[in-house]
Protein backbone atom coordinates (compact mmCIF):
# COMPACT_ATOMS: atom_id res chain seq x y z
CA UNK A 1 0.00 0.00 0.00
CA UNK A 2 1.41 3.40 -0.96
CA UNK A 3 1.07 6.63 0.99
CA UNK A 4 -1.37 9.17 -0.41
CA UNK A 5 0.15 12.00 -2.44
CA UNK A 6 0.52 15.26 -0.49
CA UNK A 7 -2.13 17.86 -1.18
CA UNK A 8 -1.09 21.16 -2.76
CA UNK A 9 -0.97 24.07 -0.29
CA UNK A 10 -4.17 26.10 -0.02
CA UNK A 11 -4.13 29.42 -1.89
CA UNK A 12 -2.22 32.10 0.01
CA UNK A 13 0.03 29.68 1.91
CA UNK A 14 3.61 29.22 0.75
CA UNK A 15 4.67 25.74 -0.35
CA UNK A 16 6.74 23.95 2.30
CA UNK A 17 9.72 21.63 1.89
CA UNK A 18 10.66 18.86 4.29
CA UNK A 19 14.25 18.55 5.40
CA UNK A 20 14.95 15.68 2.98
CA UNK A 21 13.50 17.68 0.09
CA UNK A 22 15.64 20.68 1.04
CA UNK A 23 18.68 18.43 1.37
CA UNK A 24 18.12 17.00 -2.11
CA UNK A 25 17.49 20.43 -3.63
CA UNK A 26 20.65 21.96 -2.14
CA UNK A 27 22.73 18.83 -2.74
CA UNK A 28 23.92 18.65 0.87
CA UNK A 29 23.42 15.96 3.52
CA UNK A 30 20.53 16.29 5.96
CA UNK A 31 23.11 16.44 8.75
CA UNK A 32 24.56 19.61 7.20
CA UNK A 33 21.17 21.31 7.38
CA UNK A 34 20.80 20.31 11.04
CA UNK A 35 24.32 21.66 11.67
CA UNK A 36 23.49 24.97 9.96
CA UNK A 37 20.36 25.28 12.11
CA UNK A 38 22.30 24.58 15.31
CA UNK A 39 24.77 27.33 14.35
CA UNK A 40 22.07 29.76 13.18
CA UNK A 41 23.27 29.68 9.56
CA UNK A 42 20.55 27.89 7.60
CA UNK A 43 17.22 29.05 6.22
CA UNK A 44 14.36 29.76 8.63
CA UNK A 45 12.17 26.77 9.42
CA UNK A 46 8.83 25.97 10.98
CA UNK A 47 8.57 23.17 13.52
CA UNK A 48 5.46 20.99 13.56
CA UNK A 49 6.02 18.56 16.39
CA UNK A 50 9.23 16.76 15.46
CA UNK A 51 9.05 17.81 11.79
CA UNK A 52 10.88 20.78 10.25
CA UNK A 53 9.36 22.51 7.24
CA UNK A 54 10.95 25.24 5.16
CA UNK A 55 8.91 27.79 3.21
CA UNK A 56 10.08 27.98 -0.40
CA UNK A 57 10.13 31.80 -0.17
CA UNK A 58 12.43 31.65 2.89
CA UNK A 59 14.73 29.16 1.17
CA UNK A 60 14.90 31.34 -1.94
CA UNK A 61 15.75 34.43 0.13
CA UNK A 62 18.40 32.49 2.08
CA UNK A 63 19.94 31.20 -1.16
CA UNK A 64 20.15 34.73 -2.56
CA UNK A 65 21.85 35.89 0.65
CA UNK A 66 24.53 33.20 0.12
CA UNK A 67 25.49 34.53 -3.30
CA UNK A 68 29.18 35.34 -3.48
CA UNK A 69 29.98 38.78 -4.86
CA UNK A 70 31.17 38.86 -8.46
CA UNK A 71 34.93 39.18 -8.78
CA UNK A 72 36.09 42.67 -9.55
CA UNK A 73 37.09 43.15 -13.19
CA UNK A 74 39.30 46.12 -12.44
CA UNK A 75 42.87 45.35 -11.40
CA UNK A 76 43.79 46.25 -7.86
CA UNK A 77 46.17 49.18 -7.52
CA UNK A 78 49.83 48.41 -6.93
CA UNK A 79 50.85 48.86 -3.33
CA UNK A 80 54.52 49.65 -3.09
Amino acid sequence: MTAPAPLPPPPGLPPLLGIRELSAYLGVPVSTIYDWRARGLGPAAYRFGKHLKFAVDDVTAWIEAQRAPAPSSSPSPDRR
